[in-house]
């Protein structure tokens, strides 16, 4: 685009993901390279930048060509944008302790799920950058929810296709710890209800929009509920599925919240792990219109742990 060379990429796996090659993420700007990087994601879902050097001004920057940075603070921490780091390292500069609060809520991330969900607008992209890693594990893999809906059976995707979930990170966290639920459903009481199905409004392909923080489908029982959402879980995350994404220092790696879903990996968690995190929000231009469900339904609770 605009006279410049194209990217080059490598593909991560068969169906989705590719990496970025010879590309300075610090350099990026809205005419030079991110109409390509945004084209990358649009269709390939997952983008692997390696050997970057982002500090948190230039992590900021380039999640702004994107969309506006998601806060997670609810404005205490100010109007500016601000980081908000994946880290077992707390602000006394210590590691927190394995049975930890602290920790039992990274370990949460453990499970398949799609970044916000559970706020009232969700997430377009998540930019995750390796600052700190530990001597093994703490890898991070990732599904194309979008391969995996192209290539569903048909009877299965009868059921979904009009399915209306109600998200709620308590429910989630609530799998890991009873305590853990209890205090994410304090900080977020309301469920957000969210069509099973994201069409990219570019290039119209489907994918299901799903995660660990699903507590409820609208319209069916518990136990009914329950089984479809563990079903299309288990059909997104076939082994064969998987991109495994094993962290070297200067990995940054940007993805398509629509379009996948991801979890972390345990590694000794005596060691520091930190990434740095910031997720975009969606807007209207994202298709953000097109999971908003027009009428209410009745719901039966889909119980964690």
């Amino acid at each position: 685009m605009n006279g410049i060379a194209p990217l080059q990429t490598r593909q991560l796996h068969p169906t989705f993901g590719v990496e970025i090659i010879d590309v300075d993420l610090r350099s990026v700007s809205a005419t030079f390279q991110y109409p390509d990087i945004r084209a990358a994601f649009e269709e390939h879902s997952v983008l692997l930048f390696r050997g970057q050097d982002l500090d948190d001004e230039a992590h900021l920057r380039l999640g702004a060509l994107f969309g506006p940075i998601e806060d997670r603070s609810f404005g205490k921490n100010g109007p500016a944008p601000r980081m908000d780091n994946v880290s077992n390292r707390l602000h006394d500069g210590t590691v927190s302790e394995a049975d930890s609060l602290h920790t039992l809520n990274l370990m949460a991330n453990q499970l398949w799920h799609t970044d916000s969900t559970f706020l009232p607008t969700p997430a377009l992209a998540n930019i995750l950058a390796a600052r700190v890693l530990p001597s093994s594990g703490g890898e991070t893999e990732y599904v194309s929810t979008r391969v995996a809906w192209a290539q569903m059976p048909s009877a299965l995707k009868r059921r979904a296709a009009q399915a209306v979930f109600r998200h709620r990170i308590g429910h989630s966290r609530a799998k890991i710890s009873a305590e853990l639920g209890t205090m994410h459903a304090v900080r977020f009481p309301d469920d957000q209800r969210w069509r099973a199905i994201w069409p990219n409004p570019l290039n119209r392909r489907e994918a299901l929009y799903i995660a660990s923080h699903v507590a409820a489908v609208e319209g069916l029982g518990q136990n009914d509920g329950e089984a479809l959402v563990a079903e299309l879980s288990a059909f997104c995350t076939e082994p064969h599925r998987i991109y495994r994404h094993a962290w070297q220092p200067g990995d940054v790696l940007i993805w398509d919240e629509r379009a996948t879903m991801h979890r972390g990996r345990p590694w000794p968690y005596d060691e520091e792990r930190t990434l740095g995190s910031i997720c975009v929000t969606a807007t209207e231009i994202d298709g953000l219109a097109t999971i908003r469900p027009d009428t209410v339904g009745s719901i039966v609770e889909i119980r964690g742990g």
